[in-house]
Order: C-alpha cells, then structure tokens, then sequence
C-alpha cells in the first residue's frame, strides 16, 4: 500500500471518527421546503394579495386560469379570478406548508397582469427564480423620446433583447410602461442596469460587451482573486480642454469666412471685437427711485381720485395716439398711386430739337481730332 492510500484512509476514519467535520457539505446548496420540513403544522393566519390587470389581459386569463389553479394547487394556495372588478387574489389554505411560496404565488399574478406568457410565469413558483417589475414609463418626460429608448432595448428584430437574455440568463419582456425580467438574484440586478442605463440615454450594447469580457474573463482560474477592472472598457464623455475648444471653434470660424467669400458676401473679422470700456473706481450714480420721482413732479402729494383721473387721461390719450396711427395705416390702402403720363408730341418734338442744338456739328468734330492728334 503506498503512502497516499495510507492518508486517505486517515482521513476516512478521522471523518468517522468525527461526524460533525463538515468538509464535504455544500454550504451554498438551497434544498427545496418540503412539507415535511414544516414541523409548526398549519398557519394560524391567512395572507393573502390581490392585483389588477388591464382589460386586454381578460380573455387570456380566462382561457389559462385552469392552469394557474392547478400550479397553485400543488402548492397548497388558492386563487380567485375577478372579471367584475378586473383583479386576481391569492390566498393561503389550511395546505400550505411553505411561509414563503404566498409571496412567489403575488409574483406570479403580477406577471400574468403584466403580459408574461402563462407557461414562463410559471417558473417563479421555483425557489432558484426571482422577478423584477421595472417601471420605465416615468424615467422619459417626452413621448416620442420614450418609444425610442424603448424600442433600443429591443432593439433590430429583438437582437438587443437577445443578446441580453443570452447573456444574463433572464427572461425578459418589454410591455408598455414596465420591463419584467426574470431569472437569477445576480442577473436581475445587471438586467435593471441596463434597461435603466438605456432611458438615461446610455446604449444597451456598451453593458452588453462588458457582460461578455466578464464571462470570459470568468473562464480563466488565474483572474479569480485579481482585479478585472484594466481589462473592462472606460465608455465615459471625454471633455475638450480649453484649448481644443478654442481650435474647435477657430476652424468653424475659418470654414464660415470662406463660405462667405465664396458666396460674394461680405467676410466678417473674427478678430474684431468691441472696444473696451475705460475703467473707473467709481461707481454709478444711483436711479432715482420711483417716489422721488412723483416727490419731483408733484403726484406724491395728489389724492387717490386726482391720481386715478390722471393716470385714465394719460391712457385715454395715449389710446386716441394709437387709434390714429392704426387709422392713418388703414387710409395707406386707399392713397392712389403716383402716375406719369406720356409724353405728348409738341413735348417729344421740344426735346428732339434741343439734343439736335447741343450736338457739335461735323466740322467742329473734325477740329478737335486734328488738335489732339497735334498735342499727342
């Protein structure tokens, strides 16, 4: 027998020896509540929920209510379905022996009323599965805005919500004001991330690459105990310094002026600026204020009936100034226009014969050219 074989048969009958040495026990391993496990018996209270869905939901529900009695019942609860007033309720019975599977059968409803399909809500009642109701509707003021960021959770023929259920191990579903999401304690928390992240106008896809570096980098045993954080990708706004700033908008500026130049307009000099105020230490005179105005023009001292009749005749006179104004604009329509008449023939003859007396006859044209070519 070799040396190793003698040690493992130490420690076999060290265990025997020892039966509270728990080494081989998972400590994480959730074992699933049995009845047997209730040793209290039945519950003393009844607890009970109720919630509302809308009306597009009662059709379906009426036709899969059978279903969800039947999943309940194994369960030891009891379910009501109420068309009147448009609710679901949940209870305990005198069967149930599991505290908690009240509040997984009030998850249930909740997702039946919000759209989940009867065969995926079903999933909730395991110990392993939780859920998450978003509420996006009031995260985006504008209309328009909101079914945007909406439709980018989706994204192209769902590719988007695709990848992120592929990638969180979710189940997903994006209806009306709400995204209702189910699966692991850990995957809620990065799909609420996400969907959150998107109405704040930040991309789904950046979470979604750094959700697959992780799962790769989760494959490798040497990254375990070390830091991942210079292999994940920094998407932050990078700031312009002043200075690329200032380049930013010397090329605006430059491409304007050439536009301008090109255009056959005038060019403004961006170099120009307005001319600085000379300094002074001293500062303004202070305005009067209002009362020492009416103390300078006498209306302080007036009663309150002589300041109301002045203050109707100011408006009534500045009234009758716009009257007239609006009439004079109105009476502009019906001025006519200046005409210039034709000329008659004794006039069109007077001038004829005034141009032919201004002109130089043909002889003194001639004269003139001869005594400019002599002085050239």
């Amino acid at each position: 027998m070799s040396d190793q074989e003698v040690v493992v048969n130490k420690n076999k009958a060290h265990r025997k020896d020892k039966p509270w040495d728990t080494d081989d026990i998972d400590q994480w391993k959730i074992d699933p509540f049995k009845a047997e496990d209730n040793k209290a018996g039945a519950f003393t209270e009844e607890s009970s929920f109720a919630t509302l869905f809308p009306k597009y939901r009662e059709k379906y529900l009426r036709e899969v209510w059978s279903a969800v009695t039947r999943a309940l019942d194994n369960h030891g609860i009891a379910c009501t379905l109420d068309l009147v007033h448009g609710s679901m309720a949940v209870r305990t019975t005198r069967k149930t022996y599991d505290p908690y599977i009240v509040l997984k059968a009030r998850d249930l409803i909740k997702l039946l009323a919000r759209g989940v399909a009867i065969n995926q809500a079903v999933k909730i009642l395991d110990d392993e599965t939780a859920c998450d109701i978003i509420k996006i509707g009031n995260l985006v003021r504008n209309k328009e805005r909101f079914v945007k960021r909406r439709q980018r959770i989706i994204g192209p023929d769902g590719s988007t919500l695709k990848a992120i259920e592929l990638l969180t191990q979710c189940y997903v579903l994006v209806q009306g004001n709400t995204v209702s999401v189910m699966g692991p304690y850990k995957s809620l928390k990065e799909v609420r991330r996400i969907v959150l992240d998107c109405m704040k106008n930040i991309h789904p896809i950046y979470r979604i690459k750094e959700l697959m570096i992780r799962r790769e980098l989760a494959k490798d045993p040497k990254l375990a105990n070390e830091s991942w954080d210079r292999f994940l990708p920094q998407f932050r706004k990078r700031h312009l310094k002043t200075s690329e700033k200032t380049s930013k908008k010397n090329e605006l500026l430059a491409a304007k002026t050439e536009a301008r130049a090109a255009a056959g307009l005038p060019t403004q000099a961006s170099s120009s600026k307005p001319a600085k105020k000379v300094y002074t230490p001293f500062p303004p005179a202070q305005q009067p204020r209002k009362v020492d105005l009416q103390l300078e023009s006498g209306e302080y001292f007036l009663k309150n009936s002589e300041k109301e009749a002045k203050e109707a005749e100011r408006r009534k006179k500045k009234q009758e100034e716009t009257t007239e104004q609006k009439r004079a604009q109105r009476a502009e329509a019906f001025v006519a226009p200046a005409e210039t008449a034709a000329p008659s023939v004794q006039e069109k003859r007077k001038r004829k014969a005034a141009a032919e007396e201004d002109a130089p006859t043909e002889g003194e044209s001639k004269k003139k050219k001869k005594k400019k070519e002599k002085s050239a």
